[in-house]
């Protein structure tokens, strides 16, 4: 049986506005207030580094970090550094993961199959590289993730948060990749959908149109019949 998907998208939100948002919807969530909610939305240039903590995967100083406009912060998401900036899609999944079987790890291979699938629907063979979490074209990332089980506290089940960022327009990758090791790794580079398909998407776009994938993985079903602008 599906469950109800509150789903949002918002053009642009600081990271700091996120990540407070992100918390709060998911007390709600483990307090029965709230259904699970995907928020999607786009972040001004920003770097985050993962619970791994490897400062020296950042290659800017914090005075070249000021003159670039490009923020940074220590999060509690699973994971090395990243890079997050428009043209990007990132996505926030706030789900109750509960019940026989459960599955965390699953829970990230099914994350990287919505992104698989809705390449495959572009024409894009996608998939995954076994010793890193990520969606991959060949040898170059097109999706990081990097998520936290937030355990709930009156039964044995967990609210997720944090998530995917999906890489849209074409020279993001020249954007804010290139002041970092991106997630630690030094062997494979990073893409784009646009680089991958050779055309032109909005990120509003690929936010509408990879809802399909999302509630067909994880058997959802929309509050709404299309991504809400939500502007905060």
């Amino acid at each position: 049986m599906s469950k109800a998907l509150n789903v949002s998208y918002t053009p642009m939100m600081g990271y700091d506005a996120a990540w407070d948002l992100q918390k709060s919807i998911v007390k709600s969530i483990d307090l029965g207030e709230q259904q699970d909610t995907l928020l999607l939305l786009q972040h001004p240039p920003t770097y985050t580094i993962g619970s791994q903590r490897h400062p020296e995967h950042l290659l800017l100083s914090k005075q070249e970090l000021e003159e670039k406009g490009i923020g940074l912060f220590e999060i509690d998401r699973g994971g090395d550094i990243t890079y997050h900036g428009p043209g990007q899609l990132v996505g926030y999944p706030l789900l109750l993961l509960e019940g026989e079987g459960l599955d965390l790890h699953g829970y990230l291979r099914s994350l990287e199959q919505v992104i698989i699938n809705y390449l495959k629907h572009h024409g894009i063979e996608a998939g995954r590289k076994p010793e890193y979490t990520g969606v991959w074209v060949g040898d170059l990332k097109v999706c990081a993730i990097g998520v936290k089980f937030n355990k709930c506290r009156s039964r044995r089940a967990f609210v997720t948060s944090h998530g995917f960022a999906f890489n849209i327009k074409a020279g993001i990758e020249d954007q804010g990749f290139k002041g970092i090791i991106p997630c630690g790794i030094q062997d494979f580079g990073v893409t784009s959908l646009e680089e991958c398909t050779g055309e032109s998407f909005t990120v509003e776009q690929v936010a509408k149109e990879i809802m399909p994938f999302f509630t067909e993985v994880f058997s959802y079903e929309l509050t709404g019949e299309e991504v809400t602008d939500t502007a905060r």
